[in-house]
């Protein structure tokens, strides 16, 4: 299962459950017992889901919250908030800035597991992207500006659907040869470039929804 999750809590105990639970139903987990080392993680790859501890040795839930929200690309996260804190305006201050759900401590964990598996069906049940006016329709296996078909080559197609499921998140050279040219170790860069090239002419003038990151990869 392809969904990653980041977990906040200081709790080391706590944490621990959360990951071992959830890991054990096939969801990728990285915890995180403070902001500061979580934001490194985010700058690096963004999750599908952020559960979300209100009271961190450093930052606030709020503050994180806000940072998170406070960019477009990052709406299609779920952020579950698991808090002590069982006021109700503490409930609806966190809604309000952005939380999906909100789970109190002490929890069950059936309940954490049911929460958690609602918001991954959704996840799973989405499969078409739009931007300005361009639309990625992944069952339909279709690219279409302004509900024309874009003509895309396989590896086009290949590459545009793996830039789109990491929408936010810089896709590496190296991933995407791997990915999908299915072939491990040395990969030639001008083969990907050139192929990438290729779809920034096929989708003009839409061609700047792929980013350059210089030195990385590509990302939308």
């Amino acid at each position: 299962m392809d969904y990653l999750i980041y977990s906040i809590e200081d709790d080391k105990d706590i944490a621990q459950i959360i990951n071992k639970t959830l890991s054990k139903q096939g969801y990728k987990v990285k915890t995180f017992y403070d902001g500061k080392s979580f934001f490194e993680a985010f700058k690096e790859k963004k999750p599908d889901m952020i559960l979300l501890d209100m009271m961190l040795p450093d930052y606030s839930g709020s503050d994180i919250l806000k940072m998170v929200r406070s960019d477009e690309e990052n709406d299609e996260i779920e952020i579950i908030i698991i808090s002590a804190n069982h006021m109700v305006m503490d409930k609806v201050d966190g809604l309000d800035l952005g939380a999906d759900d909100y789970i109190e401590k002490p929890f069950d964990l059936l309940e954490l597991m049911s929460r958690v598996q609602a918001k991954f069906r959704r996840h799973r049940k989405k499969d078409k992207y739009v931007i300005d006016d361009v639309i990625f329709d992944l069952s339909n296996k279709a690219l279409k500006i302004n509900g024309q078909n874009v003509d895309l080559t396989v590896k086009e197609y290949d590459i545009i659907r793996l830039l789109f499921q990491n929408l936010g998140n810089i896709v590496s050279r190296e991933t995407i040869y791997k990915s999908v040219w299915n072939v491990d170790g040395s990969f030639e860069s001008r083969t990907i470039d050139m192929h990438v090239k290729a779809i920034r002419k096929k989708i003009a003038p839409y061609d700047y929804i792929i980013k350059t990151i210089y030195g990385m990869g590509y990302k939308i």
